[in-house]
């Protein structure tokens, strides 16, 4: 067989067959160009990019889905959040408490069947034991126990402020004993002690009770006598700022008779001191028309009426044993006159 007849004897298809063209092939990698450095990864890697140029400054990116590093101010919110969150926590654990407390107190007073009474606080020797039960943290809703101390604490002080008129009366009377001045020092004087032990026990009776069981059982009856009363006492105050010469209480009115007519520096002294006390008498008026208005703002808020009042009213003196044993004597009393009139009478 020829060279022509047998055809991997060409030239070209010889060559092709060789093995020296494999390792070309074999040295070839696509992926070589992509693992060369970028200028800007030599630059991070500290190495300069090609050319001799300065190196970029490198660009801050964030990849998706990752969140931002916080900044000043998403600290300082994140920190005012969790200030304001532990204040919430601190009243809450506030309130926790009151309750807790308040509740063991019902339980201990449900386990004595009755609370004893703790005011006045009186000793136990002495012959006159306590007439009320006071509590205002337990017996008062917790968003009307301050107005309630407002109205206590007010209450103490028109107590001083009568002791304080007497000592004003005395002064007073001292003064003038043996002066010629024309007054009625020793009425004032009399007076003076009289409206200390009347009016002490009478204001927080007439006024101070009525408004603490207003608070505590929500009753229209109550708050519609405080109101009365409480006026009442703010007309007083007013009478009594006035310090009238021979009324019981020293104010304006005798100062100002008693420094006119003032003939040495004691008595001038003596006047000075009344004024002082009538001044504080027109202070206790200004407190008591503001305690007026602010409970009245709450009274109106709670929807009480003055029907409601009355119902309240009727029904808790329908309901008293007392009045009804009252009611069926009276009315037993006049059924029998009347039948024993009509026997006489029929007799006749």
């Amino acid at each position: 067989m020829s060279n022509f007849d047998n055809p991997f004897a060409d030239p070209s298809v010889q060559d092709a067959s060789k093995p020296q063209l494999a390792p070309a092939y074999d040295d070839f990698n696509p992926f070589a160009q992509m693992n060369q450095p970028t200028p800007q990864q030599a630059t991070t890697d500290g190495q300069k990019p090609l050319g001799g140029a300065p190196a970029p400054r490198p660009v801050d990116t964030i990849p998706p889905g990752v969140p931002a590093p916080p900044t000043a101010y998403t600290q300082w919110e994140n920190s005012a959040a969790a200030d304001d969150l532990r204040r919430r926590q601190e009243e809450l654990e506030r309130k926790a408490a009151e309750l807790e407390r308040r509740e063991q107190e019902m339980q201990r007073n449900l386990q004595y069947q009755a609370r004893v009474n703790n005011f006045p606080p009186l000793p136990s020797w002495c012959p006159v034991q306590s007439c009320f039960y006071q509590d205002i943290s337990i017996d008062i809703p917790m968003e009307f126990q301050k107005l309630v101390r407002v109205a206590y604490y007010f209450w103490i002080s028109y107590s001083c402020l009568l002791l304080l008129n007497l000592v004003g009366s005395l002064t007073y009377f001292i003064a003038t004993i043996h002066n010629t001045i024309s007054n009625q020092s020793g009425v004032t004087f009399g007076l003076s002690i009289l409206y200390l032990v009347l009016f002490v026990p009478c204001s927080f009776v007439c006024w101070f009770r009525p408004v603490y069981n207003a608070f505590q059982k929500d009753s229209s009856f109550n708050f519609f006598v405080f109101f009365f009363i409480f006026f009442f006492q703010f007309c007083v105050l007013i009478i009594q700022c006035l310090g009238i010469d021979g009324w019981g209480t020293v104010g304006f009115l005798s100062s100002l008779k008693l420094f006119s007519e003032a003939k040495n520096a004691g008595t001038r002294a003596a006047a000075g001191i009344m004024i002082t006390i009538g001044v504080i008498f027109a202070l206790a008026a200004a407190v008591n028309i503001i305690i007026l208005l602010k409970v009245h703002r709450i009274y109106r808020s709670t929807g009480a009426s003055f029907a409601k009042a009355q119902a309240e009213f009727s029904q808790g003196v329908l309901s008293n044993r007392s009045v009804q044993q009252t009611v069926g004597n009276v009315a037993a009393s006049a059924a029998r006159s009347t039948f024993e009139q009509n026997a006489s009478g029929t007799n006749r």
